[in-house]
């Protein structure tokens, strides 16, 4: 049955992906978006928005512009908040006001204008280290980085022992290891999300993005996704910048896949109450994600610049267990890496971007953000 959704900064890169959807199959989209400077550049409504949808301009932390948001509204899709790891363990109010507050906010105005559905945005930065087997086939939740040894910097976690541990899939059911400030918003958001929903009548649903990419990213934002920082970089002729050895390896899931699993995520019975991994289920390293979209952008011979430095905050090894939202809300991935980067380097082609991530990077070196 078709309902008006609210989605929540829904100008952005994946909100505007799930409100064509949403579209798409039928429904009226109201966005809410503050249309921030760092992501929106002039602060005007983006030219991919759709046309039809409704679009507010206003930040989430105003509870008069988010209860009129709410009337007539069916359900929400919550996706505002400030990203990047890396920027949050300096900006610690900025990220905690607009993460934390303002999900508090959206849900004390739906006490009085309650709707059917919230799905929110979570991240797969919540757990920070992903799982992990000891030599003696033990699942480690808790594994925790190396710093030196005999001179020599330790990537990878180690068990109590000393010894290696192999990374694996990461399932939902691993309890949250909160490394960063950004880590620890996201959750304060799931959290929110499911204590709220049940006692004013809200089904509420989490879904923990892993590594989303496509076309339509904030290119000149360097605290956005690790590939849109990449293709900036590229753009401008400068080398993909990989902190540590790029050997850490991560999810990468296209936005057209995550867009389809918050449309169906606000409408699947068995969704209710429950928080789900959505990712592709591959893993990959950074330094062949690095090369592989340098390939696509016809830029071969540009190496990445490997720094030996790793920043506070970050994690060796993270990517998705998929078994839950493949069993309960039927969500598998299907765009194809290799021509989702294709389709990503052709619209880059396309764009203008300032590279501003050497900036960023001396941000967070003088703060003593990177060791």
């Amino acid at each position: 049955m078709a309902e008006t959704v609210l989605i929540t900064g829904g100008a952005g890169f994946i909100g505007r992906q799930v409100t064509a959807e949403l579209l798409r199959r039928g429904n009226k989209v109201r966005v809410l978006d503050c249309l921030l400077e760092q992501v929106h550049g002039g602060g005007t409504r983006p030219e991919s928005l759709d046309a039809e949808a409704e679009l507010i301009v206003a930040d989430v932390r105003d509870g008069d512009a988010v209860s009129r948001a709410l009337d007539g509204v069916d359900s929400v899709v919550h996706l505002a908040a400030e990203v990047g790891v890396g920027q949050s363990m300096y900006e610690v109010e900025r990220y905690t006001s607009t993460n934390d507050v303002g999900t508090a906010v959206l849900f004390e105005r739906l006490i009085d204008k309650p709707v059917r559905r919230v799905v929110t945005a979570s991240s797969m930065s919540i757990y920070g280290e992903g799982l992990y087997r000891n030599e003696d086939g033990e699942f480690v939740e808790n594994a925790e980085r190396g710093t030196v040894r005999d001179g020599q910097k330790i990537w990878d976690p180690l068990d109590e022992q000393g010894r290696p541990l192999s990374p694996v899939a990461t399932p939902e059911w691993k309890r949250p290891s909160l490394a960063s400030i950004y880590a620890l918003n996201k959750y304060v958001q799931e959290r929110t999300t499911h204590i709220m929903g049940a006692p004013y009548g809200i089904e509420s649903v989490c879904l923990r993005l892993f590594n989303v990419y496509g076309p339509g990213q904030a290119l000149s934002n360097p605290y956005t996704g690790v590939l849109a920082i990449f293709a900036s970089r590229l753009l401008n002729g400068q080398q993909p910048m990989i902190f540590e050895d790029g050997e850490q390896r991560r999810d990468f899931v296209h936005v057209s896949d995550v867009a389809r699993a918050f449309a169906d995520a606000l409408v699947l019975p068995a969704a209710s109450g429950k928080t789900f991994n959505i990712g592709s289920g591959e893993d990959r390293s950074v330094t062949e994600v690095a090369q592989a979209l340098a390939r696509a952008m016809g830029r071969n011979a540009v190496e990445p610049e490997i720094v030996g430095k790793a920043r506070i905050g970050d994690i060796r090894h993270c990517f998705c267990d998929t078994t839950l939202a493949a069993e309960q809300l039927g969500f598998r991935a299907t765009q194809d890496f290799e021509q989702g980067l294709a389709e990503l380097a052709d619209w880059v082609q396309l764009q203008t971007a300032e590279d501003r991530v050497s900036q960023a990077r001396a941000e967070l070196e003088a703060r003593g953000l990177v060791a």
